[in-house]
């Protein structure tokens, strides 16, 4: 009888754990402000992707006799901007660069932030001291002079903006994960697999990541869009990403005295980055909302 319990167990808890993700997957398709984010966001995503193929002239190439045309003139849909490039092909080609600088500091962040969060969470006392203390310094900083001092002593360039933003949000992340983590940790399951004589490793793997990854990773959803607007004001200061390579933050920088000849066209990439980040806030909202059981 005792040795039949994990095999009965073991069954009750995927299907438990699959019902949960299938009823937040509903309750989140109910959302239409989510839905219609998830949908933009992910046509942005895919144009980007397969840029190449979307975009309708080469992003590099311009003509000095074709700058700053309007809005839908002959051969370009959405002008042109300083040096007379195709301001459609360099937005969509810009994607590329804008989204991978506001999501990959934030998965970085996740993973670095999440561990020390759990393990500062999970055991308490003094390694809890040690590593909070340690990230409330750089919480003595505001996020955006933070980022800008870490870029200004690496150097300009994609790496160091990363490595920037990247230790600008483990700190949040971080203190989420501690809190999060040490609201599970008194559970009762927790304390039952403690008098089971379960490691603390088999505990955190088992007990408490299912329990915390959800709440840290909708958080950390919602910093994409702090992410794609602190990447943008990086690369307008000259911090990040580097002509001729198109990013929105630094077409926005580069633009800046068209705009009063063009402002419709120096305005595009601020509403791109615009959209991008609210929907990603949007989304982040409806996700919280989904994952809220008590609805």
């Amino acid at each position: 009888m005792t040795a039949a319990v994990p095999t009965m167990e073991m069954p009750v808890a995927a299907a438990a754990a699959q019902g949960y993700w299938t009823g937040v997957f509903r309750r989140l398709l109910r959302d239409k402000v989510a839905v219609a984010c998830a949908l933009v966001l992910l046509a942005i995503v895919l144009a980007a992707i397969f840029a190449p193929y979307v975009a309708p002239a080469d992003p590099a190439k311009g003509s000095i006799l074709k700058r700053l045309q309007p809005i839908g003139s002959e051969g370009f849909l959405l002008g042109s901007d300083e040096l007379g490039r195709d301001m459609l092909s360099r937005l969509i080609f810009g994607g590329r660069l804008s989204l991978a600088m506001g999501i990959s500091p934030v998965l970085f962040a996740l993973v670095i932030g999440g561990f020390l969060g759990i393990v500062a969470g999970f055991v308490g006392g003094r390694a809890n001291t040690v590593i909070m203390r340690t990230v409330d310094v750089f919480f003595a900083f505001p996020s955006v002079l933070l980022a800008v001092a870490i870029s200004g002593a690496l150097g300009a360039g994609i790496v160091n903006a990363l490595i920037a933003l990247t230790v600008v949000f483990i700190p949040p992340i971080a203190r989420v994960a501690e809190s999060v983590t040490t609201q599970v940790r008194s559970l009762d399951f927790v304390e039952a697999a403690r008098a089971s004589g379960a490691g603390a490793f088999t505990i955190i793997r088992v007990h408490i990541l299912g329990n915390v990854l959800g709440p840290i990773f909708v958080y950390a959803t919602s910093l994409v869009s702090v992410s794609m607007i602190l990447a943008a004001g990086l690369s307008f200061l000259g911090l990040g990403t580097k002509p001729p390579d198109p990013e929105w933050g630094l077409m926005l920088n580069t633009l800046r005295t068209a705009i009063y000849i063009q402002p419709w066209v120096a305005a595009l990439p601020g509403v791109l980055i615009f959209v991008v980040s609210i929907s990603f806030n949007l989304l982040s909202d409806g996700l919280r909302s989904a994952m809220d059981v008590q609805r």
